[in-house]
């Protein structure tokens, strides 16, 4: 782990905050996800569309409406090897009261199969779909103000392309975008920590995280430039939302033992944390969703640097 120093706020959830995610059902999301039948969820495979049409029903399980009848949005890119490759975004909405949304994301891909290995990346970054299907459920239950966007994005690991296709075609008109929460790796943590990162480039958020469980620790951190590898403010899928001044908050833990490698599996998720992780994501969630004032707020304080 690398040292740096950072802000940060003990979080404290609402009496019940914890009891509106449903546990056996976000377990059961992250199981399946991360199971070897999906052989790692590489973009472009057989098994990465599996995955898809697992999200999918899910969606339609939970009750989500999709833009022009279709929860696929396809896209194709040139990967690292120059070859064009094709991938797929999942994209559906809860109507708010209001028409300004808010994108909920998080990859469903992962490497897919390497020496014969397969990378299951359950933390990364099945907790994240797991999370926000979760978010899902609870606000297909509980109407927004905002119309809120969940994207379960393709191709993250191949350099935010996913994403990036989101931004530049977007389900609805982008000035209506007014933020983005990304989940990436939200399971695991030995410490009890997780990060939420953005406030460095907007300042008012920490105003919005101040809220939690008091087993879990929300750090404040790895956004600004001069950490560098350690700023993570473009290493998710949140990089293509800020490189549209769309503010941000990206939720994570530190890179593990098991990053990037076979051993991120189910087996080794943190199901206490994982809980309390989508719990308090959740409550900021919904602190943002509340605040009438929050994009004016935001405007203009932006530090650039």
């Amino acid at each position: 782990m690398k040292i740096f120093l950072f802000f940060s706020l003990l979080i404290f959830i609402h009496p019940g905050c914890s009891k509106s995610i449903k546990q056996h059902q976000l377990f059961s999301d992250v199981q399946e996800l991360s199971s070897d039948k999906y052989k790692g969820r590489k973009t472009g495979t057989a098994e990465n569309k599996m995955a898809a049409a697992y999200i999918i029903k899910r969606f339609e399980e939970i009750g989500l409406q999709a833009f022009n009848n279709d929860y696929k949005k396809e896209f194709t890119f040139k990967n690292r090897a120059g070859e064009t490759t094709d991938g797929a975004n999942l994209i559906a909405y809860i109507r708010g009261k209001k028409e300004d949304a808010i994108v909920i994301s998080a990859h469903y891909d992962h490497v897919g199969v390497i020496d014969g290995e397969i990378y299951n990346g359950a933390d990364d970054n099945a907790s994240g779909v797991g999370g926000l299907l979760a978010i899902a459920q609870f606000f297909s239950k509980n109407q927004p103000e905002h119309t809120l966007i969940f994207a379960a994005f393709d191709a993250e690991e191949a350099g935010l392309q996913g994403a990036k296709a989101f931004v530049g075609n977007p389900s609805v008109e982008l000035s209506k975008i007014k933020f983005n929460i990304n989940m990436d790796m939200i399971s695991r943590s030995d410490k009890n920590e997780l990060y939420a990162v953005g406030t460095f480039h907007y300042p008012l958020l920490k105003n919005y995280v101040v809220t939690g469980n008091p087993n879990i620790k929300i750090l404040l951190g790895h956004d600004d430039p001069k950490l560098g590898r350690d700023d993570w403010t473009n290493q998710s899928d949140q990089g293509a939302f800020h490189a549209k001044n769309i503010p941000f908050l990206y939720f994570g833990v530190e890179d593990h033992a098991d990053y990037h490698k076979p051993a991120d599996d189910y087996s080794r998720i943190n199901k206490e944390f994982y809980q309390n992780a989508v719990a308090s994501i959740l409550e900021v969630i919904q602190n943002i969703d509340k605040s009438i004032t929050i994009q004016e707020s935001l405007k203009n304080k932006k530090i650039m640097q």
